[in-house]
């Protein structure tokens, strides 16, 4: 019982969290320099989150081609630039993610 209200209370809150701030700001013209502001927020959350992930391995710095995390998490970027659309970017990092991986297991380094 008590993980059950554990979930629901995660749920209020993080409903209440993204409504509110909407719902209370939903009335007022925001300027537009904040609006242009607000379309990077998910970018910089993202790339916050994921390059820390790709250069950092077991606690140490890992710039090298045995890091499959970097090598495709930089061929993604590239593709996400030509392709201007993530769900491109996001089935081919991944297919490319496996076959480095594969790659990396089945030769030799």
């Amino acid at each position: 019982m008590n993980e059950i209200l554990l979930i629901v209370g995660m749920a209020v809150v993080t409903f209440a969290v993204r409504y509110l701030p909407l719902h209370l700001l939903g009335s007022f013209d925001l300027p537009i320099s904040v609006t242009r502001a607000l379309r990077y927020v998910a970018v910089a959350v993202l790339t916050a989150i994921a390059v820390p992930y790709m250069f950092y391995r077991d606690g140490a710095l890992s710039i090298s081609h045995t890091n499959s995390y970097l090598v495709v998490g930089l061929a993604a970027v590239v593709i996400g630039f030509r392709s201007k659309a993530p769900s491109v970017t996001i089935i081919v990092g991944m297919a490319l993610f496996v076959a480095y991986r594969f790659l990396l297991t089945a030769l030799p380094v």
